[in-house]
């Protein structure tokens, strides 16, 4: 009775002349993921009133005849998942980062700035389709600031909390002088860093970021000297209401930041087993510590040119710049190209060392208590936007840390991030309706987190798979990418299941997905070393017109003319000519 008097309460409430019905929203008979107490709680119903979880209840409660209902019986509801660390200034792609590999006769600067900035939207519905409802960019340009607001009322569009250029003891000059696209603010003492910090405030970032990069032979001097500034910088955003965000990957520079107040390492100490003091430390002062684990192998594997990527990454990520990861195998300056190849493969090796201490370090901090947030750092060369947390997140199971921690990383902990664990990151009344309604457990397996049947998204109820408008450009790119990748799954996902291969104009060569995935596993298991360049591409509707060139091994190579047709959002037909 209890009950049913509560739901009629609210029946009236929004009744109430002004207030729209449509808004209410209830998710019924389904397993809740509590992932404060890390249990499922079954046979429940969530109420939705705008944007905001109103209740709570039994699935016995009686539902007013006029709500949007929405039938959870076998699903199990979540709530959205947050990437903790992205930067929306760098494309994920080869050209993301002309400070690590320069690159800008093929592809100037401002030229890879411009796009990232025309394909924010493209970004963010990647995420929303993901089901990440939160991304937390520390590190920014004022442009930046102004793009992230006017997505504030986007349905599609998950919530931006983003800081402004990263302070820091060291800029790399292609940065430099950029003015509003500027990353970095290069201070050399306290005046000039808080200086720094009051012109962003006009700006309304949503919290500081600091990098602490020290160089030279004698680290710990050039570390020390710096301390006093970092915390004045700390010291001055926590008067603003800021918390500070810090980029410090040596123990030293990570402890002297903990030490002057900071609220979040953005990625994890590399150079040392960390101790029990250490972290003691971090819990005392309730830092939250990202671990990053996957975005260095980014830059190096992409470099050796050794770069894989998973089914789902090759689908989800955007497929542009995820192509570009590869053009090292076909620029023209050959010279730099084997130099960045060679650096790669020996990084690789050494990095082995690194990877194995992160790895031990998050293992020793998460069974600690350490709040730990899962973050990628996306945008960083090789390391896409949207696609790659679940890469981070199956790093952190390789870590040892089992399937809770890591639903509690990234969700209420993402929270924490930004000190709003009040308002999202896990299901209960009055937070953000900020969902994801799942067809199997995470619980159980890691990989059910991709096995999204709705997203709520600020209220919205959202099918993942309308979030992005299907193009022929995009089709054609995500089957060439598979093709120099080798990955015959999502090779053949982009094409009808009765597509069409001819010999131009008219001979027949084969039909079918089936006869398409029995040719080409068998081409991509004889040819390793396959490589397929675009000299030229056309663009006219739902044809494309690519021209070629196919490498097959050394100097092994044939021009070839490949013709595509679109029907219904697939592949149809495709015409050879050589």
């Amino acid at each position: 009775m209890k009950i049913k008097f509560i739901a009629l309460c609210f029946t009236i409430i929004y009744t109430i002349p002004g207030f729209c019905q449509t808004h209410i929203k209830y998710i019924k008979n389904v397993t809740l993921i509590d992932v404060n107490k890390n249990k499922l709680l079954p046979n429940q119903t969530v109420m939705i009133a705008g944007d905001i979880i109103s209740g709570i209840y039994p699935s016995s409660i009686e539902i007013p005849a006029s709500a949007t209902v929405i039938d959870g019986k076998g699903k199990f509801l979540m709530p959205g998942l947050t990437d903790a660390h992205v930067h929306f200034f760098q494309s994920g792609g080869l050209y993301a980062r002309p400070d690590a590999i320069a690159l800008q006769k093929y592809m100037p600067y401002d030229k890879e700035t411009a796009w990232t900035h025309q394909h924010m939207d493209d970004f963010l519905r990647r995420y929303t389709k993901a089901g990440i409802t939160t991304v937390i960019d520390p590190g920014a340009t004022f442009n930046y600031l102004a793009q992230r607001d006017s997505f504030a009322n986007k349905t599609y569009a998950p919530a931006i909390y983003m800081a402004g250029p990263l302070l820091t003891t060291y800029e790399p000059e292609i940065y430099k002088n950029l003015k509003n696209d500027e990353p970095f603010n290069l201070f050399s003492n306290t005046t000039e860093a808080t200086g720094f910090l009051a012109k962003q405030l006009p700006h309304n970032p949503d919290f500081i970021k600091i990098w602490y990069i020290v160089l030279g032979k004698n680290k710990e001097e050039e570390a020390r000297k710096y301390q006093p500034t970092i915390k004045a910088i700390i010291d001055e955003a926590h008067k603003n209401h800021l918390r500070v965000a810090v980029h410090a990957t040596e123990r030293l520079t990570a402890q002297l930041a903990v030490e002057s107040g900071c609220d979040y390492l953005v990625h994890e100490v590399e150079d040392e087993v960390v101790s029990a003091d250490f972290i003691s430390l971090l819990k005392k002062n309730k830092v939250v510590v990202c671990p990053t684990l996957i975005v260095m192998d980014g830059y190096f594997n992409t470099f050796a040119q050794q770069k894989n990527f998973s089914y789902d990454e090759l689908t989800l990520a955007n497929p542009e710049q995820l192509g570009s990861l590869t053009d090292l195998k076909h620029l023209a300056d050959t010279a730099l190209t084997n130099r960045y190849k060679s650096v790669g493969a020996a990084r690789m090796r050494a990095g082995t060392k690194t990877d194995s201490i992160r790895m031990v370090n998050l293992k020793k901090m998460a069974d600690a208590g350490v709040i730990i947030a899962a973050g990628t750092d996306a945008g960083n060369i090789g390391t896409e936007h949207a696609s790659s947390l679940f890469t981070e997140l199956k790093a952190m199971r390789q870590s040892g840390l089992n399937n809770w921690q890591i639903i509690q990383s990234a969700t209420i902990n993402g929270a924490k991030t930004i000190g709003k664990e009040k308002e999202f990151g896990s299901i209960e009344k009055g937070k953000k309706a900020d969902l994801l309604l799942l067809d199997a457990n995470p619980a159980d397996q890691l990989e059910n987190l991709q096995k999204i049947n709705l997203v709520i998204n600020k209220g919205n109820v959202i099918s993942p798979d309308t979030l992005i408008k299907e193009t022929p450009l995009a089709l054609v790119q995500r089957q060439l990418n598979a093709y120099n990748l080798r990955n015959i799954d999502a090779f053949v996902e982009p094409y009808a299941d009765d597509v069409e291969l001819y010999a131009y104009p008219d001979k027949l060569i084969g039909k079918g997905i089936d006869y398409m995935r029995k040719q080409y596993s068998a081409f991509f298991e004889r040819v390793p070393a396959l490589h397929c360049e675009i000299l030229d591409r056309t663009v006219k509707g739902n044809i494309i017109v690519d021209h070629e060139r196919v490498s097959r091994r050394g100097n092994d190579k044939f021009d070839a003319v490949a013709i595509y047709h679109i029907e219904n959002n697939k592949i149809k037909k495709v015409y050879f000519i050589q």
